[in-house]
């Protein structure tokens, strides 16, 4: 702990030298942000929340940055006194876990410390915080960045990941190159090409005493972006070498290679957006150290189903599923010209969502040699052979599906309203990790409308309804929110959701919360009190598990 204060000290005392000297001079920026997170914990028998020992649970972030010319500095101190119930409780105490240095050379670009970094889209490396999910996986080391006449982009790194208050053991290696080929050749072409290619390894000792576990871990991925007019196509293929994570039983492992393959289409023009994805994942998961721990991923698998933020339509959320999966989305956005007899005086705004995500086909394990031993299903990879399914298969298990429908549109001057129509498939034993059998498929439909009214210059009333239906789960749900706003300052909101068709009657509860704000510049605060509903939060495909609650909550949040 004095270690932490004489840090503290330190840079307090720098800032503030540093602050007074650069006013003077006019030259130095100074900013940052701080963000502050309470919870009160009640015991709630009904909803299976429980009471906490402190009382009171809190996560706090303070970012201070300094930017002077081509040179940056910055620290991050955290607080967990102690963290919130849904996040893991070896994030405890106080700290520096982030600090940082930047200097830029012309093209060239040196960072020491912590940063967070991607290559192409993550399948290999990503480096990202994320305070709702729990996640921040930052490198501490180095990174060096050049620029070669703006056609050629390099890119090198080595550092261990952050795991919580300190690093995981694996020493992380990394390279990127992207290439634009028409700067590089100066083509005058409509159509632009760019390429990329990065490599990752990991190194980590095998203290393993029954497996021989392989050291060096490498991973690479080959990308490939075309862009001609309103088309665009963005393709990556990624490749891990084996990496057991950790043994099913004292006699057999996994030793499969990993590997992704993803791409997108899209075509855009004024009114029209069309977007097509498909990826196969398999067995892709990298991590910086051989454990369970979600801390310890250091790569990103882009999900392929809409980031839905109505409350019933992501009640059964879709996780990536880095141990294999094969989805395919598509987005159509449409807007009906102004005038016409569906467009109306203001126009209307569609947009059409479709995606399903299956597992992959049972396949072989293969010895040694490559002969095949024997055929078996897909969830049970094992043995110390490799193990590689069929690259495709249109009856795989289901894991999620969803059709949605989406209408805007502005009715008046003064009244807007959101239209939206959904029917999911959801695998809850396969996305929550359950017993296989135990709750199976839930086919759930939903509808929502959404309107928003301005009373008057400032005042707006929004009123939401939704409703899902479904038999299996925790069945029917059914949700109301009313929310007044004074703008610029105050905002009030209440909200019900009541799981009225739960097969058991005495779960057949409301989680009623009511929520205050108040805005003044850059300083926002808010307060609230309600119950919470166990669940499954997720954000792009990375999902956690939250406890259910009863207590009241009080967020701040500052920016200077």
């Amino acid at each position: 702990m004095k270690r932490y204060v004489y840090i503290i000290g330190f840079f307090f005392s720098f800032f503030c030298y540093y602050t007074q000297l650069f006013s003077q001079n006019s030259a130095g920026v100074i900013s940052g942000d701080f963000d502050l997170n309470m919870q009160t914990y009640s015991e709630d028998k009904s909803i299976g929340a429980e009471a906490v020992d402190e009382i009171l649970l809190n996560n706090a972030y303070l970012n201070i940055n300094y930017t002077k010319g081509n040179f940056s500095a910055g620290i991050r101190y955290e607080s967990y006194l102690n963290a919130l119930l849904e996040f893991d409780n070896s994030y405890n105490g106080n700290g520096i876990p982030y600090k940082y240095l930047n200097y830029k050379i012309q093209a060239l670009e040196i960072t020491a410390g912590n940063f967070y970094d991607q290559i192409g889209q993550g399948l290999i490396f990503r480096t990202y915080e994320n305070k709702r999910l729990g996640v921040d996986n930052a490198l501490d080391g180095f990174r060096i960045k050049y620029n070669i006449n703006n056609s050629i982009h390099l890119k090198s790194f080595i550092g261990k990941s952050r795991t919580y208050f300190t690093y995981a053991e694996g020493i992380i290696r990394g390279g990127d190159i992207e290439i634009n080929i028409n700067n590089l050749l100066s083509l005058k072409s409509k159509t632009k090409f760019i390429l990329g290619q990065g490599l990752v390894s990991k190194f980590e000792e095998d203290n393993n005493p029954i497996f021989n576990l392989p050291k060096n871990v490498a991973a690479y991925s080959s990308r490939f972006n075309i862009i001609h007019g309103n088309f665009q196509y963005y393709g990556e293929f990624a490749t891990k070498l084996n990496d057991p994570i950790g043994s099913l039983t004292l006699t057999e492992n996994n030793y499969a290679k990993g590997s992704a393959i993803v791409n997108n289409f899209t075509y855009s023009q004024k009114g029209l957006g069309i977007v097509f994805g498909m990826h196969r994942i398999d067995n892709l998961e990298f991590r910086s150290q051989r454990a369970k721990e979600r801390q310890y991923i250091i790569n990103y698998i882009p999900t392929l189903t809409k980031q839905h933020t109505y409350s019933l339509l992501a009640l059964y959320p879709c996780a990536t599923q880095s141990d294999g999966e094969f989805g395919v989305q598509l987005d159509i956005f449409y807007k009906i010209k102004k005038g016409t007899f569906l467009g109306g005086k203001y126009g209307t705004k569609i947009n059409f969502n479709f995606s399903n995500i299956q597992g992959l086909e049972a396949g072989n394990i293969n010895d040694s040699l490559g002969n095949s031993i024997e055929q078996i299903n897909y969830s049970f990879k094992n043995d110390y052979n490799d193990f590689s399914p069929k690259f495709y298969y249109s009856d795989g298990t289901l894991y999620f599906r969803d059709f949605n429908l989406e209408i805007y549109k502005k009715l008046s001057s003064k009244l807007k309203m959101n239209l939206i129509i959904s029917k999911q498939s959801y695998n809850k034993d396969v996305l929550e990790g359950k017993t296989p059998g135990t709750y199976g498929i839930i086919e759930s439909n939903i509808g929502i409308v959404d309107f928003e009214y301005k009373i008057k210059k400032g005042h707006t009333i929004k009123v939401e309804a939704q409703s899902l239906l479904a038999k299996k789960g925790d069945g029917s749900w059914s949700m109301g929110l009313i929310e007044y706003t004074i703008s610029p300052n105050w905002f009030f909101a209440v909200q019900d959701m009541y799981n009225w068709g739960n097969p058991d009657t005495e779960k057949q509860i409301h989680y009623f919360n009511v929520d205050c704000g108040y805005t003044k510049g850059a300083n926002r605060f808010a307060i609230g009190y309600g119950k919470k509903r166990a669940g499954i939060f997720c954000v792009g495909g990375i999902c956690k598990e939250v406890p259910s609650s009863n207590g009241f909550n009080l967020s701040i949040t500052s920016s200077f």
